[in-house]
């Protein structure tokens, strides 16, 4: 198992959690900066999920440099493992349906109402870019989950 890619407490799962609030601040920034989100409660949902996901994301990233740095085996700590699964499977959950929303909504707004044709002051692209970026910072965050799921699995068989 310690092989495996985005194990937690080794660099794959640092430059995973790293990956993730890239790529949630960047979604972030490209929502905040387009015109209209605001009028729309799903673009809102989508800036405090990334919100979030951030603030997991860098607390795990900063522990897990210190577990790096200490060279300190943090795999004996059950409860630890236990509380990051949980927090990874809220997390993800609250990420995914807010970029499934959004994207639901851009889609309404491109396809079948045309009304990022009519309202121009609407940035529908940058709705996307931004769409694309969360579903980004979701699958690593859903690789790390996945992982995390089955290390706590051995672990707890061992």
């Amino acid at each position: 198992m310690k092989n495996l890619f985005g194990c937690p407490w080794t660099m794959s799962g640092l430059v995973l959690r790293i990956g993730q609030c890239i790529f949630a601040a960047a979604s972030i920034g490209v929502m905040a900066t387009a015109s209209g989100f605001s009028t729309t409660s799903a673009f809102c949902y989508l800036i405090a999920s990334m919100g979030l996901q951030i603030l997991w994301s860098f607390g795990l990233a900063y522990v897990e440099i210190h577990a790096l740095r200490l060279k300190s085996d943090l795999t004996d700590h059950a409860f630890l493992s236990l509380f990051i699964l949980v927090g990874d499977w809220v997390t993800a959950t609250l990420s995914f349906a807010a970029v499934c929303s959004s994207a639901g909504v851009v889609i309404l707004f491109m396809r079948d109402t045309n009304i990022c044709r009519i309202e121009t002051r609407l940035s529908c692209y940058m709705f996307l870019i931004s769409i694309a970026l969360a579903f980004g910072a979701w699958l690593l965050l859903a690789i790390s989950s996945h992982v995390m799921f089955w290390f706590c699995c051995r672990y707890l068989n061992d």
